[in-house]
């Protein structure tokens, strides 16, 4: 678990936080410019220091009362916008740069790091040569190479175009769960947050936390802004669980939801990803016999939120998960729909992708 408290004048910015994040996987750290986001992630790193406040990671004392470690004796890795790379080191100099830090024997790998980032081709280059986004991942590399009980990513893509940060991300969430190095993940970018996270910091301005939990949870909360966007959408965790090679489909599930989906996803068990965007979920009444749409959940409305215009925005019960629905006020009228009642949600297979 990490355990933060920060409160204080941060250079003429009031940070007032106090939360709980797993350590394990990855919290997003959301919110607009100008709310915090760096600032608590460099409280995090040792780099400001608050009086009064407090950080453990799994139970290890980081800063509290008289104790503050300063960044040097946190065992943690940081990622910055720009990679930061020793322009006169190769790639392999820089990669080894990070496991001079390391203390003890190393968990991870030079080799294990390599493999899972991609880095065997660039090993003999200078950073010079390298793209924005293969820069980036020798940043990574080196940053895990360092052996850190916490990953900070401060924006680690902006400076990358879409496709290259699209290559990077999924990288990120396999290292992190392949290492088992919890990180801090902050964007501005819902669309980021919506592919790599699995805890959510949402912050707002003033320096304070607004929510915080499962990113699903806080996805589908009629209480927050997410629910409500235009593009809302729900991101699913499930498992793959049969592939049809005649059609090219996969039957994903998890958490009380099966979903058929295109493509082959892996082989049974293996981890999928999904976003589900609310205007791609319709309701029907009962249940559809004669519809191309392949995917139809017995589904339970838990709340029914009018948005500006013609829209309701609904959140489901499907399973022991949500899924968000936008249909026209017309429709919600005209099938009688109402909180509390059951219905079908039917998800078109063409529509469900990974996040991104």
């Amino acid at each position: 678990m990490i355990a933060a408290r920060f409160a204080g004048d941060a250079g003429g910015f009031a940070l007032d936080v106090a939360f709980e994040a797993p350590s394990a996987g990855i919290t997003g750290l959301f919110g607009p410019s100008g709310c915090g986001k760096t600032t608590l992630l460099r409280c995090l790193a040792g780099l400001l220091r608050l009086p009064g406040a407090a950080l453990r990671v799994d139970g290890e004392i980081w800063q509290e009362g008289p104790i503050f470690l300063p960044p040097h004796r946190r065992a943690l890795g940081m990622v910055f916008q720009e990679a930061r790379l020793f322009a006169h080191l190769s790639v392999r100099e820089n990669l080894r740069f990070g496991l001079r830090r390391a203390k003890g024997a190393p968990r991870i790998t030079d080799a294990a790091v390599i493999d899972a980032l991609g880095l065997e081709p660039l090993l003999a280059r200078a950073p010079a040569g390298l793209s924005g986004g293969e820069r980036q991942r020798v940043a990574i590399g080196r940053a895990l190479l360092a052996q850190p009980r916490l990953l900070l990513l401060d924006e680690p893509l902006a400076a990358l175009d879409r496709e290259a940060a699209q290559q990077i991300l999924p990288r990120l969430r396999e290292v992190s769960r392949l290492f088992a190095v919890p990180a801090v993940y902050v964007s501005h970018d819902l669309a980021e947050i919506e592919q790599i996270a699995d805890y959510l910091l949402l912050m707002r301005p003033g320096g304070r936390i607004a929510a915080r939990g499962e990113l699903g949870a806080l996805l589908t909360d009629p209480a927050l802004p997410f629910a409500a966007r235009r593009d809302a959408a729900m991101v699913l965790e499930l498992r793959a669980q049969a592939y049809d090679e005649i059609y090219d489909l996969t039957t994903c599930a998890g958490a009380g939801v099966a979903l058929t989906v295109p493509g082959w996803h892996g082989p049974a068990g293996a981890a999928v990803r999904l976003r589900v965007r609310a205007s791609d979920v319709s309701i029907a009444k009962t249940e559809p016999w004669d519809s191309s749409i392949l995917n139809a959940l017995p589904a339970r409305i838990l709340s029914a939120e009018t948005a500006a215009g013609p829209h309701v925005n609904l959140v489901l019960a499907v399973g022991q998960t949500r899924l968000l629905s936008s249909i026209t006020r017309k429709s919600f009228d005209s099938l009688g729909l109402a909180v509390g009642g059951m219905v079908y949600a039917q998800v078109k297979a063409m529509a469900l992708a990974a996040p991104g």
